[in-house]
Formats: structure tokens, sequence, C-alpha cells
């Protein structure tokens, strides 16, 4: 019989939280953690995206900060009623669409802030694939809340 234990560790590198899984048993504080790290991997992500596509222009690191946190807004509250809205046209080009509507959550987010801007459509959806490959490559080193997690499983 095989035992799986679950070792935490917060993104500082400082341990979170040791025994045996028991689904999220974790506290305000390291989902904040968690969040606000999302947010600095999705602005770095936007960083890459100034960097690589002409178009996609940030004044400052605080505004690359805020269109991330405007972006997380954006996506969890609008992008799923667009992607309901818009499901005949996702079918029919089995997916592909979606990468319409991650450009029009980017473009979105360059009209409500100021110091973020995105100059026309395949601007914004060089920058979203962009910053979808940047921050899929970043979270895959982190777990679903934030953290470092190793898994060690002990066989008796």
């Amino acid at each position: 019989m095989s035992r799986i234990a679950l070792i935490g560790f917060r993104w500082s590198g400082v341990l979170a939280d040791t025994g045996m899984f028991r689904g999220s048993t974790t506290g305000y504080a390291a989902r904040m953690t968690g969040i606000i790290f999302r947010i600095v991997i999705t602005a770095f992500g936007l960083w890459v995206a100034t960097a690589l596509v002409p178009g996609v222009t940030a004044s400052s690191p605080g505004a690359l900060f805020w269109a991330a946190l405007w972006l997380g807004v954006v996506n969890a509250l609008i992008r799923p009623v667009v992607v309901l809205l818009t499901l005949p046209f996702t079918l029919l080009t089995l997916g592909g669409f979606l990468l319409v509507i991650n450009a029009g959550m980017l473009g979105l987010v360059s009209w409500l802030l100021d110091g973020f801007a995105v100059s026309g459509f395949f601007a914004a959806l060089f920058g979203s694939v962009v910053v979808s490959i940047t921050s899929w490559l970043a979270a895959s080193f982190i777990g679903g809340n934030g953290r470092y997690e190793v898994m060690v499983v002990r066989r008796r």
C-alpha cells in the first residue's frame, strides 16, 4: 500500500504546510499569496509581450501590474460570458475563436487602463498568445494556490 504526502512550500521558500493531502486547507494568507504571485506572473507575461510584440506598450512597471490585475478581473468576470455567447463560433472554429476572445480581453484592458496600450487587433492577438504561453510556463512551476508543491510517495 502506498501513502501519498504533500509537502508545500511558499514561493518564498518558507515551509508552509506539511502532512497528508486533505484538499484545500490553506488559510487566507496563503490564498492571497497565490493571487499576488499569479498577478506577478501575468505582469511578467505582459512585460514579455511589450518586449516582443510591436504595438503592445506599457508606460511603467506599475502599469504592467495594474494591467495584470485588470486582466485577471476581466478574465474572471467578462470572459466567461463572452465565451458562452460565442460558443457556436468557438465550436465551428474548433476552439480557434478563443484566441480572438483573448485578444479582445487584452484590448479591453488596454481601453480601461491609461498606462497600457495595444494598437490593433493583431498586436492584441499576438500579445495575448505571448501572455498565455509565458503565464502557462511560469505557472507550471507552482501549484494551484501559488506555492511550490512537492509530492512524496512512500511505499510500505
